[in-house]
This record gives structure tokens, C-alpha cells and sequence, in this order.
């Protein structure tokens, strides 16, 4: 994904509420050998862009002055009531360095697992995103899950999942739980009954 900034030269509050009041917003470059950069983008590209989930989980080209570089989005504030971004933080990415991020996970094909199809279980989705370490251009737009064997009261969990080739799951120690499958306590005591009355 391609991103347009400007380099700016003033900073402080003044300088960033202008830049608002002119439909931009500031933001930083950091990371690397290089000297942190300020920048402004246009406000209104940026706030739709955040929308897209690839855009959170990407390698972005940045173009400043004409010059492009690779970065990904680290942080970004945005108003507490209007549609408006504060602030945006770029971290530079140098291809031959893993890079850490957080990626989306996509639960897939709940509707014909055992835990459903079988039990009316209720799949809770403990992640919604996954730790991991790769090169930038392994960098997945988001991680499937797969809950079609998934059966009443079992988990899965990140040792479970299929990650793409060259990236690797950040574990902090733990083999955390992704999703759970649990049948409602309610229904559980009818099919008993339902068992009984046989």
C-alpha cells in the first residue's frame, strides 16, 4: 500500500492544531540508522485508510518528496468524538531485519465444526491477533484460523495454527488459547434431561 506525507518543519501544539485546521495530519518516522523525520499526511485519506485491516498489518510505501521508503504503522491517536486522526508513528523497516507486529486472525468455517454442527456449541474467540516475528516480506494481512474440527469443549490454541511460511509466533511463553468451543450451561442441562426421559 502506497502512503503520501510531507515533511514538516515546525512542531509543538500550535504548529500540530494548524496542521489539523488544514485537514493534515503530523506524524513521525523513526527506526533505523537514520534521524527521526516529521511528517504530515492529508487527514482524510489517513482516517479511511486506518479502516483497512492491511493497512494495520502491512508494509506501507511511504513517498516523501518523491523518495520512497518501506514503514509500518507502530501507533496512532485519534480524537475521543470526531472522525479525526491526532497522530500517526512510522517505523522504518529494513529488509533484511525481522520485523514484530501484531496480525489479525480470521476465524474460518465455525459453522460446520463438530462443537456447531453437532452440539450448538458457542465458539468464543479468546485472540483476535497474533504476536509474531518475521522478514517484511513475509508479513501476512492477517492469520487464518481454522475451527472445522473444533468439537464441544476442546480449545485451539497458537501451537495449533498453520502460520504462513517464515513467520513465526511470538509466544511470550505461553502456548496461548485462540478459541474455545462451550456448550451453553442451560442447554446442557436439557439434552440431560432429554437423555433421561428416554
Amino acid at each position: 500500500m502506497k502512503v503520501v506525507a510531507y515533511n514538516r518543519k515546525e512542531q509543538g501544539t500550535g504548529a500540530s492544531r494548524r496542521l489539523r485546521n488544514a485537514g493534515q495530519t503530523p506524524g513521525i518516522i523513526y527506526g533505523g540508522a537514520e534521524a527521526p523525520v516529521l511528517i504530515a499526511l492529508d487527514g482524510n485519506a489517513l482516517f479511511h485508510a486506518l479502516k483497512k485491516e492491511a493497512f494495520h498489518s502491512s508494509i506501507l510505501d511511504m513517498e516523501i518528496d518523491g523518495a520512497v521508503q518501506q514503514v509500518l504503522l507502530r501507533d496512532f491517536q485519534m480524537h475521543a468524538f470526531k472522525q479525526l486522526v491526532l497522530h500517526a508513528d512510522f517505523q522504518r523497516v529494513d529488509a533484511s531485519k525481522p520485523v514484530h507486529k501484531k496480525v489479525a486472525l480470521h476465524f474460518v468455517n465455525a459453522e460446520i465444526s463438530p462443537a456447531v454442527k453437532l452440539h450448538s456449541a458457542t465458539i468464543s474467540h479468546v485472540l483476535n491477533e497474533l504476536d509474531v516475528s518475521c522478514l517484511p516480506k513475509d508479513l501476512p494481512e492477517f492469520i487464518e484460523v481454522d475451527l472445522s474440527k473444533l468439537d464441544a469443549g476442546q480449545s485451539i490454541h497458537v501451537s495449533n495454527l498453520t502460520l504462513p511460511a517464515g513467520v513465526t509466533a511470538v509466544a511470550h511463553g505461553m502456548d496461548q488459547t485462540v478459541a474455545t468451543a462451550s456448550v451453553p450451561a442451560g442447554q446442557v442441562s436439557a439434552e440431560a434431561a432429554a437423555e433421561e426421559k428416554k
